[in-house]
């Protein structure tokens, strides 16, 4: 009889072939690629332009929407005939149901091509169903270590704390002096300021980023009110002239990218009867308030001495559009979807130095439903210590 032969473990070739679907594409909490996402406008763009009848009606409508981006978009919905057949031939494709998501690649391209299969769309104040959003990010355990704080005096003020914690971060860091050095000085240049305020809330980690701007205040500390309310730079993110709200708003919707945030804004944000039920839960209100900063729609709290916010803009000189424009005021100011869920979210923060007072170090996870568009991917370490133990197992048999 032969003797039986040692099992040996598979060349090292064999294991990543085997272990290559696994392999993440990159470590940490990089912006997740275009291939991820379920429907988004790149890729259904990318599909109409196979079909010979769907590219010549996209194609189309490119030239009207071009044509309509001088005008306000309520004033343009009328489309002339051409236009509308072009939209018509779309009705069916997947062009119609895409969808765009925060903090993807390319964000902008997929944003202008939904507003270009939607030129005509209503933009009437809260509609639910105008955000070319879809809510995709989810958030990652806080791990805070608070013994890095005890440089801090044991009275400074959370909004001094949770500062801190951004400067610990080196990514957070990073990208909270870009916009700092952009937006502060005589020469601020504010088109530069607001892009890096975008880049900030766009790429820090979202738990950093709202921590820093919705930190919690007693009433009677000013300076951490003051602190507060320059997270933003209002002395250059905000108009040199506080212009008219509804012209504002005109120049927001003028912009794809505004646009998009201004209306995911109203999706979100909006009380849906008298009683204030908000149409959706209070972690989608605050991304999308989040997400105007940095916009020309930017908004800021009014205040060094309480958390409400406002747009930087007024009313007088209306005319006979005075109701539109103190309705659109009244959206950030009087909004108790907003009120409330800023309000939830500084309390949270709050919690996060009183949660475990034996323990200064823990773990916060906000539990959130993960969406089936995009999950992250194992991390690194974990595979390579699996392909180091296999190389190991075939050295020793």
């Amino acid at each position: 009889m032969g003797r039986f032969r040692s099992l040996r473990p598979p060349p090292l070739v064999v294991l990543l072939l085997v272990l290559s679907p696994w392999l993440p594409l990159g470590a940490g909490d990089s912006l997740p690629t275009e291939s991820r996402f379920v429907n988004s406008c790149i890729q259904a763009r990318k599909k109409c332009q196979a079909d010979p009848a769907c590219k010549a009606a996209y194609q189309q409508l490119e030239s009207c929407s071009s044509s309509l981006s001088t005008l306000l978009p309520l004033e343009g919905s009328s489309m002339s005939a051409d236009c509308t057949e072009a939209a018509q031939q779309l009705r069916n494709s997947s062009l119609i149901g895409c969808t765009c998501y925060r903090r993807m690649k390319h964000q902008t391209t997929c944003l202008n091509i939904y507003w270009t299969v939607h030129p005509a769309r209503s933009l009437g104040d809260y509609e639910l169903d105008v955000s070319p959003y879809e809510d995709t990010v989810t958030s990652k355990p806080w791990k805070m270590n608070l013994r890095k704080l005890d440089m801090l005096k044991s009275d400074s003020d959370l909004c001094l704390r949770l500062a801190t914690l951004c400067t610990l971060n080196s990514k957070c860091d990073r990208l909270r002096k870009a916009y700092g050095e952009a937006c502060s000085g005589a020469r601020c240049q504010r088109h530069l300021c607001l892009a890096r305020l975008r880049s900030f809330f766009e790429k820090a980690a979202e738990s950093h980023a709202q921590a820093l701007l919705l930190c919690p205040c007693r009433p009677e500390d000013v300076g951490c009110g003051e602190r507060r309310r320059n997270t933003i730079a209002p002395s250059c993110a905000l108009p040199s002239e506080v212009p008219n709200c509804l012209d504002l708003r005109s120049f927001c919707r003028a912009d794809p990218l505004c646009r998009s945030r201004l209306m995911d804004f109203q999706t979100h944000c909006h009380p849906m009867d008298i009683r204030g039920t908000c149409a959706t839960e209070q972690s989608k209100c605050l991304r999308a308030y989040v997400g105007l900063i940095g916009t020309s729609m930017t908004p800021n709290f009014i205040s060094k001495f309480n958390a409400s916010v406002a747009l930087s803009c007024t009313c007088r000189g209306s005319g006979n559009l005075q109701d539109e424009c103190e309705q659109l005021e009244r959206s950030f100011s009087q909004n108790p979807c907003l009120t409330e869920a800023i309000a939830a979210k500084m309390h949270f923060h709050r919690q996060l130095f009183f949660q475990n007072p034996v323990d200064s170090s823990f773990s916060v996870v906000q539990h959130k439903n993960p969406s089936p568009a995009w999950r992250p991917q194992p991390r690194l370490p974990v595979l390579f210590f699996f392909i180091f133990t296999l190389v190991l197992l075939q050295t020793l048999g």
